[in-house]
């Protein structure tokens, strides 16, 4: 129960602070329908260790597709093509990762880098730096300090989706109150 209830009120902080930076622009619709996705991967990910396929490919097509859509409508300050070259550059990057060492990044994470792609890009290049820069600043942080604590050492494999979804919140924000 008190689970279900802090996750309803991250996912209303998260929410909220979209809204808040986006105003009424329609992307807003997009980031209300993919956050909720999003909190729910972050936690199964710290759950369970795992980024599950029905939420991660969904999450990259629906982003696509919306932000299809989106670019349609009058008001919008995105860029759809910059989204698809930048789901496909993070799912591409994130995949070299993934094999040059696949106990350090999982094919989850590569998958919901394409999705993490499609929302930065939509913003720019720059968003998507700032983004993807903030997901292994964070990730890094986050294994540092276990480190420091002895609760892990240097091989201990730490879930990124969550980490990789803070970063993508934390430029999705910079680039919605930029535009």
């Amino acid at each position: 129960m008190w689970s279900t209830v802090c996750l309803a009120g991250v996912t209303a902080l998260v929410c909220a602070g979209l809204a808040a930076a986006t105003g009424t622009r329609p992307e807003l619709g997009v980031w209300l329908l993919l956050a909720p996705v999003g909190v729910l991967l972050a936690t199964v990910d710290l759950r369970v260790r795992r980024l599950p396929d029905p939420l991660t490919l969904p999450l990259a097509a629906a982003a696509l597709a919306l932000l299809g859509v989106t670019a349609l409508l009058p008001e919008h300050t995105g860029h759809w093509p910059t989204a698809l070259y930048a789901a496909l550059a993070l799912a591409a990057a994130h995949f070299a990762l993934h094999l040059l060492n696949p106990d350090g990044m999982g094919f989850g994470d590569v998958k919901l880098a394409a999705g993490s792609g499609a929302v930065l890009g939509w913003y720019g290049w720059p968003t998507v730096l700032l983004g993807t820069f903030a997901a292994f600043l964070l990730g890094a942080l986050y294994g540092g300090a276990l480190v420091l604590a002895r609760r892990a050492g240097r091989k201990t494999g730490v879930p990124f989706g969550p980490f990789l979804l803070a970063g993508t919140l934390a430029g999705l924000l910079t680039g919605a109150f930029a535009a």
